[in-house]
């Protein structure tokens, strides 16, 4: 049996016993994640995202964007907003990061692909999609908060984002909690 067979038994099951099924497959090995180009939780959190944690804000990934930067923004005109900064290295697409999230020495912040823009923006430690889920969250959380997961073929357990159909949040996951979280196009070219 595939693991999108597996989930979608899942799915059926969960319908008649509750989310318990799913969250079981979940936390037991069915999204563990698969490869990724880099995880965005740097080493320690920024200055800048304590600063605006400390002021009672709370950072949100998506559903267009991140930190000033929209998806599909064209390398330069995310540039233009003075807001990231290039890292070398990086192909197919260029990795960079937010300056006001660092994503560590090994790591980007997002992916700009030549072809399609901004394609897939990586969200910081503590930064939460609208529904609330972040780095750290659990498998039961995510569920709860996305009921229509799919498991794409790279393993990450990816939902359309809610009020922007074009996008896609993608999660991967390890010992049942999320420990990567990116808003991505669903035409991005720049990771599997």
């Amino acid at each position: 049996m595939t693991m999108t067979e597996g989930i979608e038994m899942e799915r059926t099951n969960t319908r008649r016993l509750g989310r318990t099924a799913l969250v079981t497959a979940l936390v037991g090995g069915g999204l563990l994640g698969g490869v990724a180009p880099a995880t965005a939780a740097g080493s320690a959190e920024s200055t800048a995202f304590a600063e605006h944690a400390a002021a009672g804000k709370t950072a949100t990934l998506g559903p267009f964007g991140f930190g000033g930067v929209r998806l599909g923004m064209s390398a330069k005109q995310a540039a233009a907003t003075k807001k990231i900064v290039r890292k070398p290295g990086y192909s197919p697409c260029a990795g960079w990061d937010l300056k006001a999230y660092p994503a560590g020495r090994d790591n980007v912040g997002m992916l700009i692909s030549k072809k399609r823009g901004v394609a897939i923006i990586y969200a910081p430690k503590g930064v939460r999609t609208p529904q609330g889920i972040k780095i750290g969250s659990t498998a039961r959380q995510m569920i709860k908060a996305y009921p229509k997961l799919e498991q794409s073929d790279s393993g990450y357990a990816t939902v359309t984002v809610p009020g922007n159909p074009k996008a896609s949040y993608r999660f991967l996951l390890s010992h049942g909690e999320i420990y990567q979280v990116a808003l991505a196009l669903k035409n991005q070219d720049c990771a599997n």
